[in-house]
């Protein structure tokens, strides 16, 4: 039986408790074994710890574990029944959100963790706005501590409230609120006593059943190649096949597609998997597809249908989260990578750089410096076959890479 893979970050300001409640997640629906738990209790008592400290699960840094924050990504595996997760327990420090965006780039959920006592802070927002911008399709805001302010419905109802008016000026299109205590496991796993007037799901039951499988574009048909694959053995004498991954649409044997950027069309002789031959293909399947005429493909180009085609070009305007020491230079040159193709690129314009905290533009301060949230425009030296981030996530985003470093410097999404 296939179990669906939910892809699940956390966000929010420091010490709100993401690494915990991650940690009470894997506990709780016994996703780790006796001896991990033994060795965080260990270490716990040897900190002088009351409680067994459940973040310790995904901090695996050690300068994380000495000062209790997460720093880098960490990614976690569990399954329930019902399916599978990935989790990206990513830090909450303002320093690191370059870090928060790579976690986040590829989720379904994200968690937006609140500390019931200190409400909303810039981090929350900064988080927030950057999921919305990274258009993961549902947030669920868990309003965290809930222990320390006496389990009251009121505080509960007052940050809601607080994060629906914010979350309006949003684009987000589904906001889920849980009241939670991860340290003491309230409907983390289990469904509190303690908050008989919560009617709503736990965060488990949550997760297992939120509709995802509409996230993905399952209308545009788009195969970036990754990889010619010609075996020259005696037995695939002839064979020559593409691989990838579907980044959208559904393409089946005997579809007409065309090639980009040459524009040739052919038919799709037949698609195959590590499994053996299927009839079709969708997102998010690693794919080899085989075409009936011999055509030059090679790394970078595209698989679409000739009725549907990218935007082929090479001026781009994209919303970028700059990540480098090093401010954006306008005229600068950089690296672009977009799914399989590589090029180089010109920064044309710095348009505006986005306020954090009031979501307006800032015409006035040009200057993009690490963890800026910023409008550019860009001229690349080859054309990109590129969709709006908000059609397809895949073919709608770019990332920057120094030229002299070959550090990756800015995550961008297509407006």
């Amino acid at each position: 039986m296939h179990t669906e893979l939910l892809r699940f970050t956390t966000a929010g300001s420091v010490d709100d408790g993401k690494s915990t409640l991650i940690g009470r997640l894997l506990y709780d629906s016994k996703a780790i074994h006796q001896d991990q738990y033994e060795a965080i209790e260990k270490s716990s008592k040897r900190r002088g710890e009351e409680e067994v400290n459940l973040a310790l699960l995904t901090d695996g840094l050690k300068a994380e574990r000495e000062q209790g924050i997460t720093i880098d990504v960490a990614y976690r595996y569990f399954s329930t029944p019902k399916r599978k997760f990935i989790i990206a327990d990513t830090p909450g420090h303002i320093q690191y959100t370059r870090n928060m965006v790579t976690g986040a780039s590829t989720a379904n959920v994200a968690l937006i963790l609140m500390d019931a006592r200190k409400g909303m802070l810039e981090q929350t927002r900064r988080h927030a706005i950057i999921a919305s911008l990274l258009q993961i399709p549902h947030l669920l805001v868990c309003i965290n501590k809930m222990d320390l302010v006496d389990y009251s419905e009121e505080v509960y109802e007052k940050l809601r409230d607080e994060f629906e008016a914010f979350a309006a000026k949003l684009d987000v299109k589904d906001v889920s609120y849980i009241p939670i205590s991860a340290l003491k496991g309230d409907n983390v796993v289990h469904r509190s006593e303690n908050m008989s007037w919560y009617e709503g799901p736990t965060l488990i039951y949550y997760l297992e059943n939120v509709h995802i499988a509409s996230d993905y574009n399952f209308i545009d048909c788009r195969f970036p190649v990754q990889l010619v694959i010609r075996p020259n053995t005696d037995e695939f004498h002839d064979y020559r096949g593409y691989a990838g991954r579907v980044a959208g649409g559904i393409f089946k044997k005997g579809d007409e597609v065309m090639l980009l950027p040459s524009g040739f069309s052919s038919k799709i002789e037949a698609i195959d998997t590590y499994d053996g031959e299927v009839e079709e293909a969708y997102p998010p399947m690693s794919v080899v597809i085989r075409l009936e005429n011999e055509l030059d493909l090679s790394r970078g180009d595209m698989i679409v249908r000739p009725n549907n085609v990218p935007e082929v070009t090479q001026d781009l305007d994209l919303m970028i989260c700059w990540f480098d020491n090093k401010p954006l230079r306008l005229r600068g040159k950089y690296i672009i990578q977009h799914t399989t193709r590589t090029a180089r690129c010109l920064v044309k314009e710095i348009r505006y750089k986005m306020d954090i905290n009031t979501l307006h533009r800032n015409l006035d301060d040009r200057e993009i410096k690490m963890n800026d949230v910023a409008r550019i425009s860009l001229r690349t030296t080859q054309p990109l076959f590129v969709d709006p981030y908000s059609r397809n996530r895949i073919t709608g985003s770019v990332i920057l890479i120094d030229e002299a470093t070959h550090q990756t410097v800015a995550a961008g999404m297509v407006i």
